[in-house]
């Protein structure tokens, strides 16, 4: 169920111009910043696999959209903002 909800906002945040950096939240508590639209990779059909790919400086991650808690963009100090 969460990669019917998550995969849609991904792929709505990678498509908004102009792109503005977002974090995924995972279950585990790590936030995985996503800076520019090519560090993330993933099926981008609805019926896919909820398998992702993250490239991001030295970050390498491999992981599941169901690990995703939840998406959140950055404010202009490339913090999440407080709820």
């Amino acid at each position: 169920m969460q990669t019917a909800l998550i995969r849609p906002e991904v792929q709505r945040l990678l498509g908004v111009r102009p792109f503005r950096p977002f974090a995924l939240i995972m279950e585990n508590g790590d936030r995985v910043i996503i800076e520019h639209p090519e560090n993330i990779a993933f099926d981008p059909v609805a019926a896919g696999t909820s398998d992702f790919y993250v490239i991001s400086g030295r970050l390498r991650m491999f992981s599941t959209f169901e690990a995703v808690t939840s998406v959140s963009l950055l404010d202009e100090d490339g913090e999440i903002p407080a709820a």
